[in-house]
């Protein structure tokens, strides 16, 4: 039995991930946050170029943040960011044709590290690696009540 709680192996685990993307991804300009966000792009197949909104819903991260990420890689050339025209509030995100290239050889890099990750399990696409998958997936769709004092509610 182990000594540690899940949440300290989750921690961890999360921790190796993003320090060895961010290591194996330096060479290409890019870090683990940076990469999260052009490969979701690259990977939307959409007639219309998604919102920093929808990109932040769909990678998890903070509108804020999104939006930080997005300037780095239009610094680079790697994104466009176009304001809506429906919606002045909003700013739209499309992938230029060097970001694509980028995220191409950032994709066979961050697939070598997943492979090494998954070795333990038999693989990514080991019935192991998708049964701990799943599992924490339904970690990551269960709600967590933050609320300090519980004793406060109705």
């Amino acid at each position: 039995m182990s000594k540690h709680t899940i949440g300290y192996v989750t921690w961890r685990l999360a921790m190796r991930l993003r320090v060895s993307m961010d290591r194996a991804l330096a060479p290409l300009g890019l870090t683990h946050a940076q990469y999260s966000l052009i490969a979701s792009l690259h990977g939307l197949r959409t007639s219309e170029a998604p919102t920093q909104k929808q990109l932040a819903d769909l990678t998890g991260l903070e509108p804020m943040y999104v939006s930080k990420l997005a300037r780095q890689l239009e610094t680079k050339g790697w994104v466009e960011r176009v304001r809506d025209t429906k919606d002045t509030r909003a700013v739209r995100l499309a992938i230029t044709a060097e970001g694509t290239e980028v995220t191409r050889e950032a994709i066979t890099v961050t697939s070598g590290l997943l492979d090494q990750l998954t070795a333990p399990l038999g693989g990514r696409n080991s019935r192991r690696a998708a049964e701990a998958q799943a599992a924490l997936e339904a970690m990551l769709a269960a709600p967590i009540d933050t609320d300090p004092t519980p004793g406060d509610r109705p």
